[in-house]
């Protein structure tokens, strides 16, 4: 059993690891020149994710900020052309949001990124840890029981 001053060091831990991959993550970004933003980086890869267009309010439920959060990110992503608004067949007053080909080229862009962030973050360890350490970050994000490792 873990005692709770443990439970606090692994929580820090788990932080100074998230801000570290956020720092290469920007770091390898910069280098590409995308600018996007993190906050529209995520976007991105949520629209990609999408079957269909969706709209503004379906991507501020799913990023989980409100809405107007939303209009500020795609104006800026649609300003530099990431992004259109296209109206809904089924209800001309509903607006969605797709992707343009400039944004299937960023997405490409960040991808590669954050490959390469990972690579950096992962060097120090082998196969094997790597391995375990996807199974006990998987363990952690389902909130399911971790078969043995």
């Amino acid at each position: 059993m873990t005692s709770p001053d443990s439970d606090g060091l692994l929580a820090e831990q788990l932080l100074r690891l998230t801000r570290r991959v956020h720092r290469i993550q920007k770091r390898h970004l910069e280098h590409r020149d995308l600018g996007i933003t993190p906050a529209q980086s995520r976007l991105l890869r949520t629209l990609a994710h999408w079957g269909s267009p969706p709209r503004m309010a379906d991507l501020a439920e799913r990023l989980e900020v409100v809405p107007r959060a939303v209009t500020t990110l795609v104006d800026g992503l649609e300003a530099s052309g990431k992004v259109r608004r296209v109206p809904d067949p089924a209800n001309r007053r509903v607006i969605r949001i797709e992707l343009t080909d400039d944004g299937r080229g960023a997405l490409r862009e960040l991808r590669a990124a954050r490959r390469s962030a990972a690579e950096e973050i992962l060097a120090p360890l082998t196969e094997h840890q790597r391995a375990a350490l996807g199974e006990l970050l998987d363990t952690l994000i389902d909130g399911t029981p971790a078969r043995s490792c």
